[in-house]
């Protein structure tokens, strides 16, 4: 796709600062003058004395200024990486973890084998058609990584199937083209980020991470030949593109700050020294990112002819804050989908994208013909195009929502069109609940497009919807076990795996089809209610909140609950099927997803309005929501647990620093909470490109703004804190690891120490920003998180009965 899903989204990045530091060395046995005060006498923070004292971090005088203000930051120094003690104390802060958790050993064994039981032999993608070729990706049984593979398609004709017979003879029946479990086993971490075939299907150029700290390595597969490419090995490459010829391959390139900056191209059987630089981006608030237009006849940086190089580049409009251009070529047209400005005679509220075109020739002047508006209560959020259709993702109504438009489109009209007034087929949808991925779809020619649907009571769904028939069929549904007494298994007969082909169905009977089909859409909502409420925050304004628990488990008022959040970067919350939540619903758990401003929502401006000066209302939105939960007996008062990952770690920190008492458990990954400090330290890669999203500290008035709600720097002085759980990983380069470290230290010197001591620091001292990833280690991350939960709300239910004995006792005497 090329429009507003193939942004890519920055976070910060750490790097190993080098300044010099006061000699002092931590003391193993060193103890937090917290430990030796009173333990704490709420009734849901009190936790009893852990055998072992959690360790207390060294403290190295620091002081730092920022406009006419002073602080400390005695843990400041954990910022250099390199430092022997800052190792040595994640070491001693993960053997706490462990001891913490060991009488959890038989639990997580539990949870891990009920999610594992969960899980298919073998996990596979039904095939997607790219020219003769069939790609797909399956799981091997035992295995923890995807492989992709491909194989010639059996559907051809005449003169056609000879071709196809005659490369069958050459390749076999399955060739393999990328296994990540060969890679895992060799370097102990695999992360691919980007893969593109030639537009000839005779390579594969992707781009590899064997350490987690996303510096990508580019590498080129002759498919033929299934040799890695020599020369190919250039380090830091983030997106890639190929131009029609097959041989010539574009790609972007990090500078040291890890900011994509520059293009280059480069020529297969060349060395790597001869790539040419073709642009370079200098100013270090921006990223550059490259992508092909659909039907391959164009790369989009500015605009390079991908049939005619030596065109060179093509500027498309001038460079406007805040405007974005995303564009596809269809038959001599771009097609722009925009957020510039239009004339004041033009209807458009100007809150969000529209969709634009103009002539190949024209695109310098820029001269957009025949816009085309969503209409009222529609936002347009992406689009895909076809030889014959154009593909657009909307958000109608406060829900998702995806159409085609035939294509051409026939109009020299010079009025403001409507999305309505071109005759769009909306694709049939199972609720208004659920979440759309757009499947590979890379076949310009198809006029069949894949989705996968889901839902947190749905399992993913694969759907092929025909726009040129208007039907759709359902290719595939995940397949779970041991969700009930029974294994239950979700396919449709539409796919026939044996022949590779897909059933087709008869005109006359398309509406009977249909009907089957729609049939076909099942879920687990007998067993499982997810539902969404409206939540009025501090201002009035709504906030959509999906609740998700057990019909048989969830007792009102009793059960224990846990709130997601992340509300950055206009990101949507996920809310697809994951199958690991049965173990927490299963048992009484309540899941609730606030849907917080900030993040992605029903238009443009939900963003805008929790982001910069308005951050404070996407944490006043996630502190709304989880009083609903309590104050409406969703979640028992002392039972409520809140989840952040990344970014969203600052919308739950601030949250328990406003108020401690609201949570009783939290879950913190890869967490992004020293915001100040960090904000601050221009020298950090990427963190100029935050500044759009949380405002520039250097600047007083963003100061004083990001100072109210700073995780790091607002923990209240002897607070109860709720159980921690603070994940992180050494060669993060999105988050520095002591983001967790400086915060679980504070903590530590800050709270009372009954509380402080079920907060734990766990650190994957090898992993990156994504972890593990494999489905297994996945599983026992999972599982660890959830025995955590259960421990410290099992210890709540412990405590509270115990007071209710004391209370008795303390009657008698």
């Amino acid at each position: 796709m090329a429009a507003l899903g193939a942004l890519l989204r920055f976070s910060r990045v750490s790097t190993k600062l080098t300044h010099s530091l006061l000699s002092c060395h931590l003391l193993s046995q060193q103890f937090s003058p917290a430990f030796f005060s009173s333990f704490c006498k709420n009734k849901y923070h009190y936790f009893p004395p852990p055998i072992q004292a959690p360790p207390a971090a060294k403290k190295v005088p620091f002081t730092a200024t920022a406009h006419g203000i002073t602080w400390q930051d005695p843990h400041h120094w954990m910022s250099n990486t390199n430092d022997p003690d800052f190792i040595s104390y994640l070491h001693q802060e993960n053997s706490y973890a462990e001891a913490f958790m060991q009488d959890t050993q038989a639990l997580q064994s539990t949870l891990y084998d009920e999610m594992v039981s969960r899980m298919p032999s073998k996990i596979s993608t039904p095939p997607e058609r790219w020219g003769l070729w069939l790609y797909y990706q399956y799981i091997p049984e035992g295995k923890e990584y995807p492989v992709l593979c491909r194989k010639l398609s059996t559907g051809r004709k005449g003169w056609v199937n000879t071709i196809v017979n005659s490369f069958r003879e050459k390749f076999g029946r399955e060739q393999i083209l990328l296994d990540w479990n060969d890679i895992a086993e060799q370097y102990g971490y695999v992360h691919v980020g980007t893969c593109r075939i030639s537009p000839d299907h005779n390579f594969l150029a992707y781009t590899l991470d064997t350490t987690g700290d996303e510096q990508f390595l580019l590498q080129i597969k002759d498919l033929q030949s299934d040799l890695i490419l020599p020369y190919s090995g250039v380090d830091g490459v983030v997106s890639l593109a190929w131009a029609q010829d097959g041989r010539t391959l574009f790609y972007t390139q990090c500078n040291e700050n890890q900011r994509p900056y520059r293009v280059l191209r480069t020529k297969l059987g060349l060395n790597s020294v001869d790539d040419v630089t073709i642009f370079t981006e200098n100013d270090s608030n921006f990223c550059v990112d490259i992508t092909s237009t659909k039907d391959g006849k164009f790369i989009t940086v500015y605009v390079i002819n991908a049939t005619d190089l030596k065109a060179g580049l093509q500027r498309f409009c001038e460079r406007v804050s805040g405007v974005q251009y995303f564009l596809e070529h269809h038959c001599g047209f771009f097609y722009i989908l925009t957020n510039a400005p239009l004339s004041e005679d033009k209807k458009f509220s100007g809150n969000g994208y529209y969709l634009a075109r103009c002539q190949v020739e024209d695109v310098r002047s820029a001269n957009l013909q025949n816009v085309i508006i969503p209409g009222d209560d529609i936002y347009v959020e992406d689009m895909d195009i076809f030889n014959g259709h154009l593909v657009l993702f909307l958000n109608k109504d406060g829900s998702p929502s995806i159409c085609s438009i035939d294509l051409p489109i026939d109009t020299d009209c010079k009025k403001l069109l409507e999305i309505n007034d071109l005759s769009p087929w909306f694709f049939p949808l199972p609720s208004k609940m659920c979440t759309i991925a757009p499947g590979s779809n890379h076949d310009f020619m198809n006029s069949v497009y894949r989705v996968v649907l889901s839902s947190p009571v749905m399992p993913d769904l694969i759907v092929d919807y025909d726009m040129s028939r208007k039907v759709f069929s359902i290719v595939q549904q995940e397949e779970v076990t041991d969700v009930l007494t029974h294994n239950i298994e979700y396919s449709s007969p539409n796919f026939d795996h044996s022949t590779d082909k897909f059933l087709d169905f008869s005109n006359e009977n398309d509406r009977d089809a249909q009907d089957n089909e729609i049939q076909g859409w099942r879920d687990l909502s007998e067993k499982y209610l997810c539902e969404e409420k409206e939540i009025v925050s501090h201002d009035g304004v709504r906030i959509p909140l999906t609740i998700l628990f057990s019909r048989s488990a969830h007792q009102k008022g009793q059960s224990p609950g846990l709130l997601h959040g992340y509300g950055a970067y206009a990101e949507v919350l996920d809310k697809s099927w994951c199958p690991d939540h049965l173990s927490l619903l299963d048992r009484g758990w309540l899941l609730a997803f606030a849907d917080v401003r900030g993040g992605g929502g029903s238009s443009p401006s939900w963003h805008k309005s929790g982001c910069g000066f308005n951050k404070l209302n996407s944490i006043y939105d996630f502190v709304s929501c989880g009083e609903y939960l309590i104050n409406e007996g969703f979640v028992h008062r002392g039972k409520l647990g809140a989840v952040g990952i990344s970014a969203g770690c600052l919308l739950v920190g601030a949250a328990i620093n406003m108020h401690p008492e609201l949570f009783r458990a939290a879950i913190l990954k890869v967490p992004f909470l020293d915001v100040i400090s960090t904000l601050l330290d221009p020298c950090l890669p990427l963190t100029t490109l935050d500044y759009e999203e949380f405002g520039n500290p250097q600047i007083q008035s963003y100061f004083e703004y990001i100072l109210k709600y700073s995780p790091y720097d607002n923990i209240p002085q002897g607070v109860c804190c709720p159980s921690m759980l603070v994940s992180a990983s050494f060669n993060d380069s999105r988050v520095g690891v002591w983001e967790a470290a400086k915060w679980v230290a504070r903590i530590r010197d800050t709270a009372c120490s009954s509380c402080s001591s079920s907060v734990l620091l766990q650190t994957n001292m090898s992993g990156g920003h994504f972890r593990e990833g494999g489905r297994f280690a996945q599983c026992m991350e999972t599982a660890y998180e959830y025995a955590f939960l259960m421990k410290v709300m099992e210890n709540n239910e412990n405590t509270e009965e115990t007071g209710r004995k004391e209370q008795h006792e303390s009657s008698i005497g």
